[in-house]
């Protein structure tokens, strides 16, 4: 049975307490030498950099004969491309970028040597204007400089895809999309420079926490095209929802989400692959605190990776953990 056909049924409803169980009689007294595994992560500051780096001081400290490099990069694209080419054995890369690369389409020419080891966290997609600005919903962003995510990016992507959604990506009046990171795009928006911002992150993303405090900010709902995300892209995209009170919101507002997958290239051994799950169901909490809040990190959720499939330690893993 394959890793990508290996039913995801079997870790059904499992709990953490099995895998605690199975960290007890770990490997930390294991010997030989130690394994060095570069992480792509993303730009300093961002949620990907966190997570990278909170997962390298987990393998850190947890005794295990691993090393986690992280390597900061514009993300999801870059990621999956630097994982390709074998520049990194590790990477984050949001969902639908990471289906993008296995199949070979849109932003990759061909297939990607791509597997997953777990889908850690939801991203929840932000299309924020200034509150006093006349921008009150998607199509009156037609003609007007947009914050669409770094070249390279995840945001890139999902910001492209409901732009062409929303009829905004061509026409006689598309939207004016610009290439700018989380920190770029702040400061843009800020300014006057740009309309609109696309981010694609947890909840709440603290550059954009703080960015709130001094600018009231309106949050346009994007819940209205999941459906046409889905119908041409699959299940990889979700209706989620930014809850009131963060960012100062009065009220929830609909959105797109995207899952983050944990990945790894299909060459990386196996037992690496099941120490650094080990350390990551130990310590989940420590390394989702930084990226979003109230997410729980659960089996049936991690093996959840569409197309993409389990690399064949994480099958293992599992299996073992959870039977």
């Amino acid at each position: 049975m394959t890793s990508a056909g290996w039913s995801r049924r079997r870790v059904m409803g499992a709990g953490l307490h099995a895998c605690a169980a199975a960290l007890a009689a770990g490997c930390a007294g294991s010997s030989g030498p130690v394994r060095r595994l570069r992480l792509a992560t993303g730009p300093q500051g961002g949620p990907y950099n966190a997570f990278g780096k909170a997962l390298a001081q987990a393998v850190a400290v947890s005794g295990r004969r691993l090393e986690i490099v992280p390597v900061s990069t514009a993300a999801s694209v870059n990621n999956l491309r630097k994982l390709d080419d074998g520049s990194v054995e590790l990477a984050l890369a949001m969902a639908d970028a990471a289906e993008d690369a296995v199949l070979g389409r849109e932003s990759f020419s061909r297939p990607a040597a791509v597997t997953a080891l777990a889908r850690v966290y939801v991203n929840y997609t932000h299309l924020l204007v200034p509150a006093a600005g006349p921008v009150k919903s998607v199509d009156q962003l037609a003609g007007r400089p947009i914050a669409a995510g770094a070249a390279g990016s995840g945001v890139q992507v999902v910001a492209g895809r409901v732009l062409q959604a929303a009829g905004l990506s061509g026409g006689p009046s598309p939207a004016d999309e610009r290439q700018l990171g989380l920190a770029e795009s702040a400061r843009a928006l800020r300014e006057g420079a740009v309309d609109a911002l696309f981010w694609s992150g947890g909840v709440p993303t603290p550059a954009l926490s703080e960015l709130a405090r001094e600018l009231p900010l309106r949050f346009l709902p994007l819940d209205g095209y999941v459906g046409p995300l889905r119908q041409r892209y699959g299940p990889v995209y979700t209706e989620v929802t930014i809850p009131a009170a963060v960012y100062g919101l009065t009220e929830p507002v609909g959105t797109v989400g995207v899952g983050n997958y944990l990945l790894a290239r299909d060459d990386v051994p196996h037992s690496a692959v099941r120490e650094l799950l080990q350390v990551v169901f130990d310590r989940w909490r420590d390394l989702l605190r930084e990226v979003t809040a109230g997410a729980r990190l659960e089996p049936r959720f991690a093996i959840s990776t569409g197309r993409v499939p389990l690399h064949p330690g994480a099958v293992a893993h599992y299996r073992s953990v959870y039977g």
